[in-house]
């Protein structure tokens, strides 16, 4: 589905869980994007739409405006973020009638679509750049929670957090992490960190999954923020996407009522 934007048109791949009826909307809504320079077919973007349809949500993998144009790089935050709130707005605003992509779709007794209630919680994320982009325009389009895969919390030839991590306990995990590698919680850059504090402090939940490889580094928890680092995962999340899969499936429950 293309989405007119003022930069230019978007694309959505929509779908539904099984069993959604024009009566049994879904629970929630998940609106995912891709890094710059990516595609929405990332291991960790689709296995996260997959864990949301099992969950009972409605998806999107949007591609932005940018990437239909052709550029790998983003350009200005300022115009990303206007295109952003424009094609949640429209998601959010329309029946959900095809066309239905991937191994889950709308039954063919539902042809008009399913509505989406004006309370249905929506949940905004992204992978990377994506990320940012989620919790940049959080507040904005009244986000319930944020995935943040990947964040991208400082460049790469800064120091990063070494060392290795599971899932268990992940917000101590992360900080033992960070104090392995003597790195202080106030060494974030505060221009990246901020834009996950200002979706917290927006009302969001937000949820960050990083890898304990990643170069970009591992962002502190807080009190809104669930931090979660696979062990042996560099930025690309892509060696155990099912891990990725189960830290937001239990990041769900605590967010949004699940149908299932």
């Amino acid at each position: 589905m293309d989405i007119g934007t003022s930069h230019g048109p978007a694309r959505a791949e929509l779908a539904l869980p099984s069993g959604s009826s024009a009566s049994g909307a879904p629970s929630f809504l998940l609106v995912l994007t891709h890094g710059a320079g990516g595609s929405v077919n990332a291991p960790d973007l689709l296995a996260v739409r997959d864990a949301a349809l099992r969950a009972g949500g409605a998806t999107a993998l949007v591609t932005q405006p940018y990437r239909i144009r052709g550029a790998r790089a983003p350009g200005s935050p300022a115009r990303q973020d206007e295109a952003w709130r424009e094609i949640i707005a429209f998601l959010r605003g329309r029946p959900w009638s095809g066309p239905w992509s991937g191994p889950w779709s709308v039954p063919e007794e539902v042809p008009d679509g399913v509505p989406l209630s004006p309370g249905t919680p929506l949940i905004v994320g992204g992978r990377s750049n994506g990320a940012r982009v989620a919790c940049r325009t959080a507040a904005a389009v009244g986000a319930r929670g944020v995935i943040a895969l990947a964040f991208p919390l400082r460049p790469p030839g800064r120091r990063a957090v070494a060392g290795s991590a599971g899932t268990a306990d992940p917000p101590a995990r992360a900080a033992e992490l960070r104090a392995a590698a003597g790195i202080a919680g106030s060494s974030s850059p505060p221009a990246r960190a901020a834009e996950l504090r200002a979706a917290a402090d927006g009302g969001a939940r937000v949820l960050v999954v990083n890898g304990d490889r990643d170069p970009f580094g591992i962002p502190d928890p807080e009190d809104a923020i669930w931090v979660v680092v696979p062990k042996g995962e560099s930025h690309a999340l892509s060696r155990n996407p099912a891990a990725v899969a189960e830290a937001v499936t239990g990041w769900l429950r605590e967010v949004v009522p699940l149908a299932r």
